[in-house]
């Protein structure tokens, strides 16, 4: 889909593109994905969207967000509450390791889960911590209470 609507309109390299081999299951993925990712720079932007649960990528609540020292880049969700129920994740480490991250954050479903995190609670979006901080841009009316 990235490769449709993006990837294959924009002039970058191919070597520098460097797709989750999903097709391989979960476990065997996300090895291979960690190896790959071992020889690629730290990322310079990250976008994510956070979920009406709090989650962002496919890091779930109750699940591992491979925040743990030595986590490695990509893991395997065997379980992931909304289909498909086994994904590939980039963890929280890798996603925090990025020069700039950025969250776009819109839809009334989402207020929960953006005051949980404004109120410092523990949600997966909350684990991605970068040395420069993240930015958030949020539609007005989830400002409001």
């Amino acid at each position: 889909m990235a490769r449709e609507a993006w990837l294959a309109r924009v002039p970058i390299p191919r070597e520098r593109i460097h797709s989750i081999p999903a097709e391989l299951g979960a476990t065997i993925a996300a090895t291979r994905y960690s190896q790959v990712l071992a020889g690629v720079d730290d990322f310079d932007l990250v976008l994510l969207g956070v979920g009406e649960d709090g989650h962002t990528a496919s890091l779930f609540p109750s699940h591992d967000w491979g925040t743990a020292p030595g986590a490695p880049d990509a893991i395997a969700v065997l379980d992931a509450p909304k289909a498909p129920a086994e994904r590939v994740s980039l963890s929280a480490n890798r996603l925090g390791r990025a020069r700039e991250v950025l969250f776009l954050v819109d839809g009334e479903s989402k207020r929960e889960a953006v005051d949980r995190w404004r109120t410092g609670q523990s949600i997966p979006a909350a684990a991605i911590r970068p040395a420069r901080g993240v930015d958030v841009l949020i539609t007005a009316a989830l400002l409001e209470n």
